[in-house]
């Protein structure tokens, strides 16, 4: 049979492949014949794995000594680690989440990537309207700023950074959605594609810690969309896989709502967001008054 998603000999970067989405994607591209690096704190149960790096994205050194340990030429990387916040300070949600993935393509891809390479992030239906103004103001100029430790001076800098880590699992997703758009300009013209997956609640290691962000795992339903159950790791590791195949060689610039239905709604109007009406801005204009008193 003709090798269609064409993941046969390719070197490609997993980040997060020890559990759940990441590791469901791992296992898929191992099947697929494509020569997996998976970076995670732990060894990832995958058999196949062409090679494993212990590697903290908290740690600007760590991801540099596990991309020196990665070959010169990348032909995918999917970026899928990340964390909920609920037990990280908002500064470190952010630099998990959201400048590990900048840091790395802007050090790294940038310059290992050739055409025909593709690009996926593992965001969240959390992150729904980063095309907001409201939104955008609070990350636009941030994402401008190049460089690890410049980034996390900038952030450190505003109030924000004194926000608790649940709100920076959400500044990070609705930021990286935006890079998405941001980065076709860097890497389109050269034949490299970008794009971003965004799930629903899934059934995954994090799961419990967003079941006490949302106010008890019943109410993760509302994030199912009209399927009415959280989805499995493989079914969201498969839309990432799917988008930086050969299969996708057209699609950049996507962000692909991974939800059964759920967010389309309220797009059209038809339902009420399950996020309520507050928008992220809202959020943080709320927990700025209260800075203030």
């Amino acid at each position: 049979m003709k090798d269609y998603f064409g993941y046969q000999g390719k070197t490609v970067v997993v980040t997060g492949a020890s559990s759940g989405m990441g590791k469901a994607a791992a296992a898929m591209l191992v099947d697929l014949g494509a020569k997996v690096y998976a970076l995670s704190r732990s060894k990832p149960d995958v058999p196949g794995i062409y090679e494993f790096i212990s590697t903290d994205l908290s740690d600007r050194a760590a991801i540099d000594k596990a991309f020196a340990a990665i070959p010169d030429h990348i032909d995918c990387f999917f970026g899928i680690a990340g964390a909920s916040g609920l037990h990280n300070t908002f500064i470190e949600t952010v630099t998990i989440d959201l400048l590990s993935n900048k840091y790395i393509t802007e050090e790294y891809l940038c310059d290992r990537m050739t055409k025909g390479g593709a690009i996926a992030y593992m965001t969240s239906n959390g992150g729904y309207g980063w095309e907001l103004e409201g939104n955008k103001n609070h990350y636009v100029e941030l994402l401008d700023i190049k460089g690890w430790d410049e980034f996390l001076a900038a952030l450190e800098a505003t109030p924000l950074s004194k926000a608790s880590g649940n709100l920076g699992y959400a500044y990070s997703k609705l930021a990286l959605n935006y890079l998405v758009a941001k980065y076709q300009e860097v890497f389109a013209p050269r034949g490299i594609r970008v794009n971003a997956v965004l799930p629903g609640s899934t059934d995954t290691g994090l799961i419990d810690d967003f079941a006490v962000m949302t106010g008890g795992r019943d109410n993760l339903l509302k994030y199912t969309g009209y399927a009415q159950r959280l989805a499995v790791p493989e079914e969201m590791g498969a839309p990432i896989v799917f988008l930086n195949s050969d299969m996708a060689s057209y699609i950049s610039g996507v962000h692909l709502m991974v939800d059964y239905g759920n967010m389309v709604g309220v797009t059209a109007g038809l339902k009420e967001n399950p996020n309520g009406a507050f928008t992220f801005d809202m959020i943080v204009q709320h927990m700025l008054s209260r800075m203030d008193k």
